[in-house]
């Protein structure tokens, strides 16, 4: 531990060369009660043509009901989202993203046992159900609304982005408007059968020649849920903030917070009524064009989001 400090003063003593930015971790929201309504992820206000392939695995366990609702949620969620962004005359961006997900049981129940104790971290009572075991279903005054399959492997929502600069100074602030088309099956819950639209602001702001922040403010109108019944959903907020260190030519250090309100209507259930919480942190690494990252994301407020989630990036820019 001494030496992980010391190396820490060291660097921020010492100037190092550092490396272009590339914006905030390709981290979102894997909560699958969330995950299809144009679920965002923060971005960098600046545009660019580059194509992304992102691995992500979360594991997520809720089991709750009230008087209307009610929820079964015990698994693990593997996605693999696939960018493509497109600079037109730098005065736009067009962006698409095409995500493959699949739910299963999984493997990592008694790994998060032992991890949610060792740091003392809540676990939303998965130690009640034996490991390992799937389970989706959504009710609503008993009339089944989603039910998942394990091991199903689906195509979701597929998302088109356009975004234009307003300020391309420091700070750079881009205005972005989406639409996410029902490609998914929303009875599996790999969509919602709707289409959703969102719009938001982002901003970059350079600290010094090693630090630079990101700020992400929107909205998002997400149309309703048609799984088995329909399910009328509610407009959501969201806010993002990322600060990218470049302490080293090829690396750079991460860390991200990012919050939304539920898009359903008010279940009496807390762990989706309340505020989604997602702490990130991770490190990237360039190599030409291309960059690298890892990451790992945790859900502090036990609302709305994998309570762990493992991230891994790349990049292609062009």
């Amino acid at each position: 531990m001494k030496k992980l400090l010391l190396l820490f003063i060291v660097i921020l003593i010492f100037p190092l060369q550092s490396y272009a930015f590339d914006g905030p971790l390709l981290v979102r929201n894997q909560f699958p009660l969330f995950l299809t309504f144009n679920v965002p992820y923060p971005e960098k206000a600046a545009i660019e043509t580059s194509f992304s392939a992102g691995f992500s695995y979360s594991s997520v366990y809720l089991t709750d009901n009230s008087t209307k609702w009610e929820m079964g949620l015990d698994m693990e969620i593997t996605e693999v989202n696939l960018r493509a962004k497109k600079k037109l005359k730098d005065f736009i961006e067009v962006a698409i993203d095409l995500p493959i997900l699949s739910f299963s049981s999984g493997v990592m129940d008694g790994f998060l046992d032992s991890y949610h104790d060792t740091f003392g971290f809540p676990d939303y009572g998965r130690s009640e159900r034996p490991e390992n075991e799937f389970l989706y279903e959504v009710r609503r005054d008993n009339v089944l609304i989603v039910k998942g399959e394990n091991g199903r492997i689906g195509i979701g929502d597929i998302r088109l982005a356009l975004k234009t600069p307003v300020l391309k100074s420091d700070p750079a602030v881009s205005l972005q408007a989406s639409i996410e088309f029902p490609s998914g099956d929303a009875e599996a819950g790999f969509g919602n059968g709707s289409i959703d639209t969102g719009l938001a602001i982002m901003m970059d702001k350079n600290f010094g020649e090693k630090l630079k922040s990101y700020l992400n403010f929107g909205i998002v109108f997400p149309g309703d849920l048609k799984g088995y019944e329909k399910v009328k959903c509610r407009d959501f907020f969201y806010g993002g903030a990322a600060v990218e260190a470049a302490f080293w030519k090829n690396i750079s250090l991460l860390g991200q917070i990012f919050i939304q309100s539920s898009p359903y209507p008010k279940t009496e259930i807390t762990s989706v009524d309340r505020t989604a919480v997602l702490l990130s942190f991770g490190g990237r690494y360039y190599s030409g064009g291309n960059s690298f990252e890892v990451a790992i994301t945790e859900d502090p407020n036990t609302s709305g989001a994998p309570d762990f989630t493992m991230n891994f990036s790349f990049k292609r820019r062009f």
